[in-house]
């Protein structure tokens, strides 16, 4: 029989008031953890209990004890990293989801789940311009959603090049620009593709389409067997929208047709960037980005889901098929029928992940979500243009999208802002480095960041660097 449902009652009231009173702080609340993680070993550690709690007392303790070490990520005046916040729409679909405890992954299991992220997918495909009959697959996050465009484009170099990837195969030669984010490179490790060739950019982290077409030329020429006996030779080329400290764009139209001039396969990292192409006036950003092959981008970070929402786009739905999907007795399978949600991620089995990014983009609309982003880029210029009126504040990047980077002078000054600005809590904003210096750098993200979040942003830098310089440090 069935579970009751008195007995989830008391347990999932607790939950939505202890849920409520968390979402009701954020306006309030120090942004950073009172409390580390081994200041909460003792609460959640110990021997395992030999009776059990029930479900309801459970939830309380629970809320209770991990609230002091909790970041108010769902804060607007959370501005580190680039982690989104949550839209209400997107946030009650994922409850639902837990509910429903659906294994999304075959279709005939779960025909509700599977129709709506396909319906979400056709919707993406529209909002960012990219092939509408490209295959689309929701992972676990960015990385495994880059993992997944690099594994159809590993499958088909390998095909063209008239390998059997399963019998061994030739090295790809991979090709990424200086400023790529390192889950790249973690995806080309996992795929066992080994270290890529990096292509210079520029000042901003932009590409050089030139230094690739030199960079591909000289593998084509290392490679070659001479007229009489041509070697084909597998190449891929992976882009990137949004670099992580500018926000700054790859030059696509020029890149991928020098990729394609040499038969590279193009993969694009469109983590939080991918986005732009949603708004009509950022379009430059993304120009030419739908001549690539395969796209990567998170729903958590600018269309603002729960975690975790990856979502890989794949144009090869053979090479896609071909490299994640897996056929066997035991599974329900309609050879002849749509393909089943499992053959374009890594996971057999997985929550129905893309349920609330159907809500989130049935609750915006189109001009929701091109509302949205263009608010995200337009705090980050504010920001950017408050800041660099700050006397010792340095703004290093064009700030042509959610991303702004600051600097104070020598690094220690800097690393000292930073540290003061955490400590404070009254925002968050992550250190990093860059250009070869040491930076605070500001991510918009949040669809709740307001006028009061960039102004209350604004006096905490300002406090941070009065304070360092009042203790000497600056």
């Amino acid at each position: 029989m069935s579970a009751p449902f008195e007995r989830y009652g008391d347990a999932l009231a607790a939950a939505s008031r202890h849920a409520r009173q968390w979402l009701e702080s954020q306006q309030t609340r120090q942004v950073g953890p009172r409390l580390t993680a081994a200041d909460l070993a003792a609460d959640f550690g110990g021997p395992l209990p030999e009776a059990g709690t029930p479900a309801a007392g459970v939830v309380d303790y629970l809320a209770a004890k991990a609230e002091p070490g909790l970041m108010a990520m769902p804060s607007g005046r959370f501005f580190g990293w680039v982690i989104g916040g949550t839209l209400p729409a997107a946030l009650a679909a994922d409850w639902l989801v837990s509910a429903w405890d659906q294994n999304a992954g075959l279709r005939f299991a779960t025909p509700a789940t599977a129709a709506i992220e396909e319906a979400a997918g056709k919707w993406l495909l529209e909002l960012l311009g990219l092939p509408k009959d490209a295959d689309v697959g929701f992972a676990t996050g960015a990385t495994m959603a880059n993992f997944t465009g690099l594994a159809a484009a590993r499958w088909r170099l390998m095909a063209d090049a008239g390998w059997d990837l399963d019998a061994g195969a030739p090295r790809i030669q991979c090709f990424v620009g200086q400023e790529r984010h390192d889950t790249i490179d973690l995806g080309l490790r996992y795929l066992g593709l080994g270290r890529p060739t990096v292509v210079p950019a520029d000042r901003q982290g932009r590409l050089d389409p030139a230094e690739l077409d030199c960079a591909l030329d000289r593998a084509l020429a290392g490679a070659s067997g001479g007229p009489e006996a041509p070697v084909r030779v597998p190449l891929l080329v992976c882009l990137q929208a949004g670099n992580l400290h500018s926000g700054a764009f790859d030059p696509f139209k020029e890149a991928i047709a020098v990729a394609k001039a040499h038969g590279a396969w193009v993969h694009v990292d469109g983590a939080f960037g991918l986005w732009a192409a949603a708004v009509p006036e950022l379009a430059a950003l993304t120009a030419g980005v739908a001549g690539a092959d395969s796209w990567g981008t998170d729903a958590h970070k600018t269309l603002n889901v729960p975690y975790d929402c990856g979502i890989a786009v794949v144009r090869d739905t053979q090479a896609l098929r071909s490299a994640m999907g897996v056929h066997t007795s035991y599974l329900i399978q309609d050879a002849d029928g749509a393909a089943d949600p499992f053959e374009a991620v890594p996971e057999l089995s997985r929550r129905a992940r893309g349920v609330p990014v159907w809500a989130a983009l049935k609750s915006l609309g189109r001009e929701g979500v091109a509302c949205q982003v263009r608010r995200l880029v337009l705090n980050a210029r504010q920001l950017a243009e408050r800041l660099s009126t700050l006397d010792g504040v340095e703004v290093l990047n064009d700030v042509d999208y959610t991303q702004v980077s600051l600097a104070f002078g020598d690094d220690a000054t800097t690393r000292a802002v930073t540290a003061q600005v955490i400590a404070e809590g009254r925002v968050w904003m992550s250190g990093s480095r860059w250009q070869g210096r040491d930076i605070l750098r500001i991510s918009v993200s949040n669809w709740s960041t307001d006028d009061a979040d960039v102004a209350a942003a604004v006096d905490a830098v300002r406090d941070a660097v009065a304070a360092v310089r009042s203790r000497g440090q600056g």
